[in-house]
């Protein structure tokens, strides 16, 4: 159990008026912070991606065949969230890409203050996307609103196409969903793409659902164009030079209140 997102809190007794007070004061702060932390992205015309997924889905393996797709199309940069060590961090570096790990320890997800600290070593000045790699976990890092602009969630075909359902917090707040690993659907007798799609609509969620494999390079034209249409229409909200808050951060908080 997380001590920082009231995992434990909760455990006691979801009903009593004590734990609900405590966590909405927790919330309520973090989303102050993340609402100061969009302001710093908007200042500086970055488009932030919150990227959430269980572990080993490929959120890193997506960036790096990201990083050499938009090199130099794209400056990029990349925080990374993991409970230990830097392993991550040094791959993405060496892509020749600024990356700062974020070791959480016991913590189950990044929060806003994380990701504020993390921002005072970040050149956003020389940046156009900031990717949040969150800590690989399918439940808490949806209820901590970073700062980001969109929430990408990652679904590996490896782990069944019935996750949206049972996690349906994470996959309600994506505002893309992306099938990974999908060059091992011939081996597998558990994933359906058309399913995994099924169970994120029935969240009454109309996000796109695109498959792909970023280490086979399936499909990866797709992620782009969403990427770069993302990209325009933050761009498109610049006005002298700064970026007018608007509908692009148009989600609400995902855990309930």
């Amino acid at each position: 159990m997380c001590e920082t997102c009231g995992c434990t809190i909760a455990a006691h007794d979801a009903r009593d008026s004590t734990t609900v007070e405590v966590l909405s004061r927790l919330l309520d702060a973090n989303d102050r912070l993340a609402a100061h932390n969009r302001a710093h992205f908007d200042a500086h015309g970055v488009l932030a991606l919150n990227l959430m997924s269980s572990p080993g889905a490929g959120k890193t393996a997506l960036l790096e065949a990201t990083i050499e797709a938009v090199a130099p199309e794209f400056r990029v940069a990349v925080i990374e969230g993991d409970l230990e060590t830097d392993n991550d961090a040094r791959r993405i570096r060496a892509r020749g890409v600024p990356a700062l790990q974020i070791t959480t320890g016991s913590a189950c997800h990044l929060d806003a203050r994380m990701v504020h600290d993390a921002l005072h070593a970040m050149p956003l000045a020389g940046l156009d996307v900031l990717f949040i790699e969150n800590v690989g976990n399918l439940v808490c890092p949806a209820s901590f609103d970073l700062g980001q602009h969109r929430n990408i969630a990652l679904l590996s075909v490896t782990e069944g196409d019935d996750k949206p359902a049972k996690y349906p917090v994470m996959f309600r707040a994506a505002d893309l969903v992306l099938l990974t690993k999908m060059d091992l659907v011939p081996f597998l007798d558990d994933f359906d793409p058309g399913r995994a799609e099924g169970a994120v609509r029935a969240l009454a969620n109309p996000a796109p659902v695109i498959g792909l494999s970023a280490r086979k390079g399936m499909n990866l034209p797709a992620w782009l164009d969403w990427l770069r249409g993302e990209m325009a229409a933050l761009r498109g909200r610049r006005v002298d030079g700064r970026i007018v808050s608007g509908h692009h951060h148009d989600h609400s908080p995902t855990m309930a209140r």
